[in-house]
């Protein structure tokens, strides 16, 4: 090879890996400080924000330093150069504030039981008027920009008025129990009444038969009991786990994420059978 295109190519390279320097440790550092914060287990599974971090890591990681590798070159004028690596720079920038800002506005703030589930409430669940009113009544769990995921019991209230005006509201569908922060109490003040809806796991919701036998087998494996009533669902816009209690103290002892299954078919199950007795 020439030993001007071993240049050429050493000066793509060295801008190729500064960039991907650079964008790696701002994605880092926003990603990090929002996995810390909030998204830590179980709330980057439950939330279901792959696809936004995808975007993020697609554009700042691969399509960013990938363009600045292409555009760099040595012979070109320099004040080109810039201008062409500030407009990807640009088009990253874009990239990190969208993805940035929608991780913000679906942080998880509570992992609230109510009824018969466990639910994760994120930031753009509460609209304004609930988060006013929750201000106003100096309610306990009132959110704050600075709030940082909290477990809680999520009760519907005592006045029948306001119970049925909640429950129809949801049939219609608005705003749950779940949304209304003013409403939220302590986590173990619930404990009594989650101790009566935990159910064995063959009979929780959310889950596929297939599932819930794979969870059987999972909470098996790892020494828990899958014929007590001591499991839940917890569940958001991801996929759901299965959450483990401890019966006798009510703590979480495992949060379980159905194995990957492969697709049941109906009809090649069929086929299958019928071949296996047409060989008898």
């Amino acid at each position: 090879m020439p030993p001007f295109v071993i240049i050429l190519m050493k000066f793509r390279f060295k801008a190729f890996a500064l960039h991907l320097l650079a964008s790696a440790s701002v994605l880092t550092f926003v990603l990090g400080s929002l996995y810390v914060g909030w998204y830590r287990w179980p709330g980057w599974y439950v939330a279901g924000v792959a696809s936004v971090v995808a975007v993020l890591v697609g554009v700042d990681l691969a399509l960013g330093p990938l363009m600045t590798f292409v555009v760099a070159k040595a012979t070109k004028p320099r004040s080109e150069l810039k201008r062409d690596i500030a407009i990807i720079a640009g088009v990253q920038l874009c990239a990190l504030i969208y993805g940035t800002t929608s991780l913000w506005q679906g942080r998880p703030l509570y992992y609230a039981f109510s009824v018969d589930t466990l639910q994760l409430v994120q930031a753009y669940d509460l609209n304004a008027q609930e988060i006013a009113l929750a201000r106003q009544q100096h309610a306990a769990f009132q959110p704050h920009w600075y709030s940082l995921p909290q477990w809680i019991w999520a009760p519907l209230p005592q006045d029948p008025r306001e119970r049925n005006k909640i429950l129809g509201a949801v049939l219609t569908g608005g705003d749950d129990v779940t949304a209304m922060p003013r409403y939220f109490k302590p986590w173990t003040s619930g404990l009594p009444e989650l101790r009566g809806q935990l159910k064995q796991v063959d009979s929780v919701l959310y889950f596929s038969k297939p599932e819930k036998q794979a969870l059987a087998q999972l909470m098996r494996a790892h020494g828990l009991d899958s014929t007590q009533n001591n499991t839940i669902s917890l569940y958001g816009r991801g996929k759901p786990l299965l959450a483990v209690f401890d019966p006798k103290t009510l703590n979480i002892v495992a949060l379980l994420a159905a194995p990957a299954l492969p697709p049941y078919r109906p009809q090649q199950q069929k086929l299958v059978a019928r071949t296996a007795a047409s060989s008898h």
